[in-house]
Parts: structure tokens; C-alpha cells; sequence
């Protein structure tokens, strides 16, 4: 059997264990599934077991699966509950916490273009690994929630723009006049999106829900292709053009088939969490630079550096601009949350280990520190927090509108 086929296999058998593994942990200890695949890639790759090894079949599923990862990120936020004071608040927090990673980023990587991967990586946040923690807590429809959500949302859209701004290699005037273009591509898709689709169109979705048609499926994967060429075409990171495929798509199904959308959603979210997502994370793990992390040195000592500031970096202005009817307890649950970050720092590293702007080394501290943050601030969020009553979103006084 070729390397590629005996890798593939590898990686498709952790995708299965991995659920299993987070089940029987999760009764006593509730560890978010990425770990178990990130860390299962790492023993069957190079660095220890020696089994698995990427090629460029396997990259390409890897690359895919990325895509896949920043397209769902977009689809799940819902802007309708991210809006009013806020959103302000969490984008000034957001801009604050930038202009820190990258001055921090820059000190730490040597160089502009190593600090800014290491900059806007340290201002991601981890929404949804986030998420599922606050709904089964029973906090992701009360105020705290909503305030996640909002928080959240920038740290996972912000980096993304900072990325496609800051590192396309264009000066920044051009940079900004070909963002504006996207923007605008994107406007005119969310104003097609949210005009009301003929009957036939709906029919079509219902029809072929259940047969090999699969209409609204193609349709959605023909949406991500367009607005990935579109990026592409603009010479911005495709990560931009996955990430507004996202936010579209959630449009169009909830406008064309309102009472189909959730079904529709599983089925992508069968493809990407079953098949091209599992990939994603084992291959990163599989390309882990695990003996750079155990020779110690300054690899070493650049994981806790980097789990305190994903606190001071990102949690720091989260403290300072939270919304002021948050209690302290609140407070520091929100920052915690905040700082979560792993999804986006994978994404954001491999792109710079790719361009050989970052060493395999640094990559692999800022996604050891990733892993620690999503094992343990949501944790210890969870026992600060615990015995807040939630509070409704509806009746907030004050300026805002949710």
C-alpha cells in the first residue's frame, strides 16, 4: 500500500477514535475533541510512533479541511445577537489586543512578518469550542452568553481580516482598496442572499432533500467555491473568501428554507465535522514539531509565554471594556472565554510555516499553548462561575438592541 494510502487510513481510524475518547473522558473531565485528534496525530506521526507521514494528497485533504473549519466558523455566528454597545466594546477590544500582539509579536518573532503571525494569532478566540461549553452550562441564551457570543465573534472574524490585510505581501493602501472590493462583492452577496427566493427554488430544496440530488447541499458548496474564486481572483487569503461563504449561506437558508436549514446544516456539517475537519487536526498534529517542544530551549519556554499572554494580549482589554453590568464573577468568565483560542491558531500557523515566516518550533509552542488554553480557561470559567444565575437577554436596560 502507498505511504498516502496507509496515512490516509491512519488518520481516518483517529477521526473515529477520537469521539470515542472525548465520551469516556468527557463523564469526569469534559476535554473538547480537537485535543484528542491534534494530540493522536502526534503519536502516530513522525516524532513518535513514526507511521503517518503527509504528502500531497494528504495536504490537499488538510487544506480542504481548513476551508471546511473557517466556513462553519462563519456559518455559526449569528449576528442578529452581536449588535449595539457590545459589539463596539468587543471591537475596540479586539483592535486593542491587536496593536498589543503585534507589537508583542514583533519583539518575540524577530521580524514584521513572523510578529504579525504571532500577533493575530494571540487575538483569536475559539468560539466554537466556546460555545458547546456555555450551552451546556445553560448560559449561551442569557445575557453572559450573548456577550461570549459577541466577543467571540470578533475574535474569530477580526483575525481573519487582520490576516488578509497585513500579510498579503501588497502595500497597505492596495491591501485595503481590494479588501473594500471583497467587501463589496460580499455586501452584494448578502443583499442577493437575503432577497426572497422564487417558489421553485424552495420546492427544489424539498424535493431533492432526500435523493441523490442533493440540490441545497451542491447549492451551498457552489456558494463556498464562488466566494473562494473571488478571493483567490483579488489575490486576498481564501480564508476570507470560507469565512464570508459562512455567513452567506446562513442567509440563504434561513430565508429560502427556513423549516429545511437545520437539516441542510447537518448534512454539511457531515462532511466537514465527519470527513475534511478530523483530517485538518490530525495532519496537524502529524506535523507537530514535537522535538523542538521536548529539546527545551527557548521552544519550550514559548508555550507558557505564550498561554499568559493569550490572558494579557486578548483577556486584557476584554477586562478593561467588558459591558458594565457584568459582575466581577462575569467578568473574569468572560475573559477566560475570551482567551480560549486553538482552531484559528492552527490555521493561522500552518499558513506561516507554509510561507516559512514562522519556524516549525514557534508554531508548535503558540499550538501547545492553544491546547492548554481550550483544556483549561473554559474550566476554570466554569468553577468561578458556578452558581451564577443566568440572566434573560431579553428587557436589558440601556442602549442596546438583541
Amino acid at each position: 500500500m502507498s505511504q498516502s494510502g496507509t496515512t490516509l487510513i491512519l488518520i481516518m481510524a483517529i477521526a473515529v477514535l477520537a469521539p470515542l475518547l472525548a465520551y469516556g473522558v468527557g463523564r469526569k473531565l469534559p476535554v473538547p475533541l480537537v485535543i484528542f485528534e491534534i494530540l493522536l496525530g502526534i503519536l502516530v506521526g513522525p516524532d513518535v510512533l513514526d507511521w503517518a507521514h503527509t504528502d500531497a494528497l494528504i495536504d490537499g485533504l488538510s487544506q480542504l479541511g481548513l476551508t471546511m473549519l473557517i466556513f462553519l466558523a462563519g456559518y455559526e455566528i449569528e449576528f442578529g445577537k452581536v449588535r449595539g454597545d457590545t459589539l463596539r466594546r468587543s471591537v475596540w477590544a479586539w483592535l486593542i489586543a491587536l496593536a498589543l500582539g503585534l507589537a508583542t509579536g514583533v519583539l518575540l518573532g524577530g521580524g514584521y512578518t513572523n510578529g504579525v503571525f504571532i500577533g493575530v494569532a494571540l487575538t483569536s478566540t475559539a468560539l466554537g469550542t466556546v460555545l458547546p461549553v456555555l450551552r451546556d452550562a445553560g448560559d449561551l441564551h442569557g445575557r453572559f452568553g450573548s456577550v461570549v457570543m459577541a466577543f467571540g465573534a470578533v475574535g474569530e472574524f477580526g483575525p481573519i481580516i487582520a490576516m488578509a490585510l497585513l500579510l498579503s505581501g501588497r502595500g497597505a493602501g492596495e491591501s485595503t482598496v481590494l479588501l473594500a472590493v471583497f467587501a463589496a462583492l460580499t455586501a452584494g452577496a448578502v443583499h442577493w442572499a437575503l432577497r426572497p427566493r422564487p417558489p421553485w427554488f424552495s420546492r427544489v430544496i424539498a424535493k431533492t432533500l432526500h435523493t441523490s440530488g442533493q440540490f441545497a447541499v451542491r447549492f451551498v458548496f457552489l456558494l463556498l467555491a464562488v466566494m473562494l474564486g473571488a478571493s483567490q481572483a483579488l489575490g486576498l487569503d481564501i480564508l476570507l473568501g470560507a469565512f464570508a461563504a459562512g455567513l452567506i449561506t446562513r442567509l440563504v437558508l434561513t430565508g429560502a428554507a427556513p423549516e429545511s436549514g437545520p437539516e441542510i446544516l447537518e448534512k454539511i456539517e457531515g462532511v466537514g465535522f465527519g470527513f475534511l475537519v478530523p483530517v485538518f487536526f490530525v495532519v496537524t498534529g502529524i506535523e507537530f514539531d514535537l522535538a523542538s517542544l521536548l529539546d527545551g530551549g527557548r521552544t519550550l519556554l514559548l508555550l507558557p509565554v505564550f498561554l499568559l499572554l493569550f490572558l494579557v494580549v486578548r483577556g486584557g482589554p476584554i477586562w478593561f471594556l467588558a459591558p458594565r453590568d457584568l459582575d466581577r464573577k462575569d467578568r473574569g468568565g468572560l475573559v477566560l472565554y475570551g482567551s480560549t483560542a486553538l482552531p484559528l491558531v492552527v490555521a493561522i500557523t500552518t499558513i506561516g510555516v507554509d510561507d516559512k515566516a514562522m519556524t516549525a518550533g514557534e508554531a508548535a509552542a503558540l499550538v501547545g499553548a492553544g491546547m492548554v488554553s481550550v483544556l483549561v480557561f473554559p474550566l476554570i470559567a466554569l468553577k468561578s462561575r458556578s452558581g451564577a444565575k443566568a440572566r434573560p437577554v431579553e428587557g436589558i436596560s440601556g442602549s442596546e438592541s438583541w
